[in-house]
């Protein structure tokens, strides 16, 4: 009788946000997704909340360790050999982790891959965004520009110390021996902004979803629209209600939905009295279950975006729901929408262009077709992780070539 394959065994690594994330999500999805064909997922996590609780000392033991976390190294050739580990894949790093991850997984004979969530590695905030616009200065001028802004964390000694290790770790060219997930290739654009990454050690894999139960025809929805997310300038949610002003008053007769809270939800609530729309509800925070059932019966998911993002679920649950995207053309977000196949896409400045947009929902079936098959060929779990083995493969072989003796 024939033994069935064993399947490599993967340590994944997150440092864990203070605010739960959709990284944190993401990770559980894989590490699930891995379990479920038969892998052995090992989990080596720190949590930033542990910072709150160290003394001094420890502080600035943590602060190094963005240089080198001796911890953080020998902890994780220690889980590489008990785990009989093959790869290790790598998410977030930030503060508690470090690079040394790298250098342990390397120094056991492991490859690297690591998942790039935002743009860290290129801007020390993470989101090429400050003072209320893009920008891109430390790609296009030094990583000076964080120092000067305070980008990391608002603070200037932090931002530093940030700044010095990635330069650090830019000048021992520790960047060039790993492999990247990129979200989306706009991401990996980005990504070889920083020249010492070969094009082929950069994959794109997008995150995935699972389907909802069931799939309300089109023809059959609420006549709605929903906004899905924080409510933040940041997220596009004044420019939304200034085009919705214009919709409305065009005789426009779909309602909009907006669920979530944030910093311009007092905002939000003054511009609806005072410019008297009747057809928006604020519905508030509404769990995610609920959210994507919303998603289900509305025309369509609305993505007012003023930022590149990082990788937008949203986008990815309406599709599966077959809801077509209204979203800002730029970065990320802009990059998922195919125009007029999956959803619409419109300049992220433009209100009045926002309100036209909406009116192309009226002939939408196909869009909203569309949406579906692009979500069942390319971000269902079984997609992801046919993707993932494919990465994983090749890292494995180029290791294996790597670590094999030389005869002679």
């Amino acid at each position: 009788m024939q033994q069935a394959t064993k399947q490599p065994a993967v340590l994944l690594v997150h440092d864990y946000y203070q605010v739960p994330g959709g990284e944190d999500v993401v990770v559980a999805n894989e590490k699930h997704l891995l379990e479920t064909h038969g892998h052995a997922a090992a989990l080596y996590a720190r949590r930033n909340e542990e910072i709150s609780r160290m003394g001094a000392l420890e502080k600035i033991r943590s602060a190094l360790g963005m240089f080198f976390s001796i911890r953080t190294y020998h902890e994780v050739r220690r889980s590489i050999r008990e785990n009989r580990i093959s790869l290790v894949h790598v998410h977030n790093t930030l503060p508690l982790i470090g690079p040394a991850v790298y250098y342990a997984a390397l120094r056991e004979g492991v490859p690297v891959v690591q998942t790039v969530h935002n743009f860290r590695l290129l801007c020390p905030n993470a989101l090429f965004y400050r003072d209320g616009h893009i920008c891109e200065d430390c790609t296009k001028k030094g990583l000076h520009c964080a120092v000067k802004h305070r980008c990391y964390r608002g603070s200037r000694l932090q931002t530093v110390l940030c700044v010095l290790s990635t330069r650090l770790h830019r000048a021992l060219k520790t960047y060039s021996r790993l492999h990247y997930i990129t979200l989306t290739d706009f991401n990996r654009q980005k990504l070889l902004a920083l020249k010492q990454i070969p094009p082929e050690n950069v994959s794109v894999k997008p995150n995935f979803v699972e389907p909802p139960e069931t799939i309300v025809p089109y023809a059959a929805r609420e006549n709605q629209v929903v906004y899905i997310g924080r409510l933040d300038a940041l997220k596009g949610i004044r420019l939304l209600l200034e085009a919705w002003a214009r919709y409305e008053r065009s005789g426009g007769g779909m309602k909009l939905i907006i669920c979530g809270t944030g910093p311009e939800e007092t905002w939000c609530r003054e511009y609806l009295t005072r410019e008297k729309l009747k057809q928006v509800e604020l519905r508030g925070f509404v769990p995610n279950s609920a959210a994507r059932a919303l998603m289900g019966q509305s025309k369509a998911l609305i993505l007012p975006t003023q930022w590149y993002e990082g990788f937008p679920m949203t986008i990815v649950e309406a599709f599966s729901a077959a809801t077509p995207v209204i979203c800002s053309d730029l970065g990320n977000a802009g990059s998922l929408i195919s125009d007029g196949v999956t959803g619409f896409k419109f300049p992220a400045d433009s209100a009045e262009q926002l309100a036209q947009t909406l009116n192309r929902l009226q002939h939408a079936e196909s869009v909203s077709e569309g949406a579906l098959k692009t979500y069942q060929e390319n971000f269902t779990a079984e997609a992801n992780y046919r993707q993932l083995m494919a990465i994983y493969s090749k890292e494995m072989q180029k290791s294996g070539e790597r670590n094999e003796p030389s005869c002679g």
